[in-house]
């Protein structure tokens, strides 16, 4: 691992030159697609007939300038550290006394996400909320993902990722903040607020690693249970199973093999869109198709900054590390940072709360009624809240 660091920081624009966005045109014009068998849906993967509408969307009416332009409404900046190229947000609120917030997404996600949350969160006064709710928030891209990648050397797993984002925080000059995430996300920053309990005023999750049922309920342990806990113990062990039958392939392949699925997707606009929109579909609070749950100018924005940073294979890279790291296969080790988990019911696992409270200090619960795994593109609303609310309890404590 090297530890070498320049430690500017330095202003970041997005500017995608035109012959890039050229090329990705005549490649979706030139799209060679695969035979289907009849009447199959989404069992399968994506259905070619959705995915032949989403792609002739993306050709001819999407607008990659405009989303651009509404990217780069947000400061941003790049630095290096531990040898990798962070790009990151950096959206300070107008109110001084803001909370600092680390925000950080996962696969297949990116900064794009947090698009909808970002002005409540920073600006709570101007959409009707309490001023002293504030945060100023820094949404980095995890390195090997998007802006970010490619990452250059093996060995960057979620532990590495904690590393360098606590050194980000300190390079902003923030000696107290919060930390925010899901999925991968969620791993990083629960692992900022255990090695760092005194910079980390909380960590704000939705979605906790290592909290459901991974193996059949112990029927003496389920009756030492409450009713509410015994049923979300039978159903997440229902949902694992179902997960790891139909839905645990792609992050087999790419904790085996990332370079050789690479090939494909950085060659492929249209396979870069199939392996995510799937993902969005699968994993969100979702009808018939992503749009259900997500909006699909986003959802394809997201899509983009993989295609045009070619972070398809590096982004994946993170499960082949965490799948070969020392520590595979080990227990979580304990958090004593107060943690908030926000659960939405159409997420990939359903979480426990007897798990959980064996390794973490959870302070805060909350069990939704709608949304999924992207809750910040689904249920901005909620998902607001709940940062807001869990923040709000100890912004008073720690300014004790």
């Amino acid at each position: 691992m090297t530890t070498l660091s320049d430690e500017s920081i330095d202003p970041f624009h997005i500017c995608i030159p035109q012959d890039e966005l050229d090329d990705l045109h005549e490649r979706l014009d030139r799209t060679r697609w695969p035979d289907e068998l009849p009447g199959v849906g989404w069992a399968y993967g994506i259905p070619r007939d959705y995915l032949k509408e989403l792609v002739r969307y993306w050709r001819h009416e999407y607008d990659w300038r405009a989303a651009e332009a509404a990217l780069n409404a947000w400061p941003q900046f790049t630095t290096t550290i531990d040898g990798a190229n962070i790009h990151f947000a950096h959206i300070r609120s107008p109110e001084p006394d803001a909370t600092p917030l680390i925000m950080t997404h996962g696969w297949p996600g990116s900064i794009v996400e947090f698009t909808q949350v970002v002005g409540p969160l920073t600006d709570p006064r101007a959409h009707g909320g309490d001023p002293a709710d504030a945060f100023h928030l820094v949404l980095p891209s995890i390195p090997g993902f998007g802006l970010s990648g490619p990452t250059r050397e093996t060995g960057w797993e979620f532990q590495r990722v904690a590393a360098a984002f606590i050194e980000l925080m300190e390079r902003l000059g923030y000696r107290r903040y919060g930390v925010q995430g899901g999925d991968w996300g969620a791993g990083i920053s629960r692992e900022i607020g255990r090695i760092r309990p005194d910079r980390v005023i909380g960590v704000h999750l939705n979605l906790l690693p290592n909290s459901a049922a991974a193996q059949v309920p112990d029927a003496e342990e389920l009756d030492t249970l409450p009713p509410h806990e015994r049923e979300r113990t039978l159903a997440s062990w229902e949902r694992f199973q179902e997960w790891s039958r139909d839905r645990q392939g792609y992050a087999d392949i790419q904790a085996t093999r990332p370079q050789t699925l690479a090939y494909g997707l950085t060659d492929s606009p249209v396979g870069q869109l199939a392996w995510i929109a799937e993902k969005f579909k699968e994993w969100t609070d979702s009808r018939d198709r992503p749009e259900d749950a997500v909006d699909r100018d986003m959802m394809l924005t997201n899509v983009m900054l993989y295609w045009l940073t070619g972070t398809a294979g590096s982004s994946a890279r993170i499960y082949y590390e965490r799948a070969h790291a020392d520590y595979r296969g080990t227990a979580p080790e304990p958090s004593t940072t107060p943690t908030a988990l926000a659960d939405f019911p159409r997420d990939n696992f359903i979480p426990l709360r007897h798990i959980a409270d064996r390794t973490n200090n959870i302070v805060q619960w909350t069990e939704y009624d709608r949304g999924g795994h992207f809750p910040a593109m689904e249920q901005p609303d909620l998902l607001v809240g709940d940062v807001r609310t869990f923040f709000r309890k100890l912004r008073d404590t720690d300014r004790e």
